[in-house]
């Protein structure tokens, strides 16, 4: 697939709607954006453009390669690298953030510590 096709959106979608799931659940906790956005982005993008970098080593290797899927746009930031790849990326990095920010709280609450 190598032009946009609107049925590709799919994946795409699930992917938005997954990170609004953890925006919310980020929100009620004030876990990272609603806690110390700046750090929180800062983080984020790092973790974001290591893994790209990591991708774009893979595939100039041979060692990955972009599978053809009916739910995927087609849309790429780089040959072999759709955009779904960046986006999926993003939602890992934040999910492992709030994952570690919850895990950090939890503990410092059975030491006592703020």
């Amino acid at each position: 697939m190598s032009e946009f096709d609107p049925v590709g959106l799919v994946y795409l979608g699930a992917l938005a709607v997954s990170l609004g799931g953890l925006a919310v659940l980020d929100r009620r906790f004030g876990l990272a954006f609603w806690d110390r956005p700046g750090r929180t982005a800062v983080c984020v993008a790092v973790g974001v453009a290591f893994f790209l970098l990591w991708d774009l080593a893979g595939l100039a290797l041979g060692i990955f390669a972009r599978g053809d899927s009916p739910h995927m746009t087609g849309i790429l930031l780089a040959p072999e690298l759709p955009v779904e790849e960046a986006v999926f990326l993003t939602l890992l990095c934040y999910c492992t953030l709030l994952v570690w920010r919850a895990a950090d709280r939890k503990v410092a609450g059975r030491r006592g510590t703020p």
